[in-house]
């Protein structure tokens, strides 16, 4: 056997083992998707529950995403915060705002989108609800960390949020020395006095491609093999 016919081999055999691990990579992943997706939907069909629930389920180490929670105090807008976002295609800010409750203890309410020209509230001082309310809608975990290296710096001076940094958040205002809850709170669409922020902007939709790229990779390891043997076997027939 010619040496250039064992390298082709080896380079096939090579070319179908990483092209076999990836699709194998690819269903581990499906798993793992399903695996979320399945425990997602179980926290959403939840019972709203109280901000103390919550902080046990924390405590506990249970994940909290989406449950249905609610929350009862007052707003302080002086320490909101701006989150750039896009909603319906349209860009602007979530509005990020404490809510103090009678324990003294604030939660940051995602209180939802303004467009780019109504960042500043002074702009929307219908929509500065003053007094006691609750609010409702889905927990989300605070993230410990920027997601990647990709995402900018939150710009602190200028009020502006990449990504949701609830030890920066809270610096908005000066209030530090307030205590706060360990996780947002996102308001649903229950429409708020004056229209402004528009509520409900949590999005919950989990692409789950996974198999289709397994079957991709998987097909793409036959057509090596399927192509090498064929060269090789033309090869062969021509030396006989």
């Amino acid at each position: 056997m010619r040496l250039s016919t064992i390298i082709l081999l080896v380079c096939i055999a090579l070319g179908t083992a990483f092209l076999m691990s990836l699709g194998f990579w690819q269903l581990n992943r499906l798993d793992q998707k399903e695996a979320m997706i399945a425990r997602v939907q179980a926290n959403i069909e939840g019972e709203p529950q109280t901000v103390q629930e919550i902080d046990a389920l924390i405590a506990a180490g249970t994940d909290i995403e989406y449950r249905p929670a609610a929350a009862t105090g007052i707003f302080d807008h002086d320490a909101e915060a701006h989150y750039y976002a896009t909603h319906k295609g349209r860009s602007g800010y979530f509005v990020f705002t404490p809510l103090v409750q009678d324990s003294g203890k604030a939660i940051m309410v995602n209180r939802g989108f303004v467009p780019l020209e109504l960042k500043f509230a002074e702009s929307r001082s219908d929509g500065q609800i003053n007094g006691t309310v609750t609010i409702t809608g889905p927990a989300r975990s605070a993230p410990p960390e920027k997601p990647n290296a990709a995402v900018p710096n939150n710009d602190l001076e200028n009020n502006i949020f990449y990504w949701k940094s609830l030890s920066q958040m809270v610096s908005i205002g000066g209030k530090l020395e307030r205590s706060y809850e360990r996780f947002f709170l996102d308001a649903d669409a229950t429409r708020n006095v004056g229209g402004l922020p528009v509520g409900g902007v949590t999005r919950v939709s989990f692409p789950n491609n996974h198999l289709q790229y397994a079957f991709t990779w998987f097909g793409l390891a036959g057509a090596l093999i399927a192509v090498g043997g064929f060269f090789l076997f033309s090869r062969w027939r021509g030396t006989s």
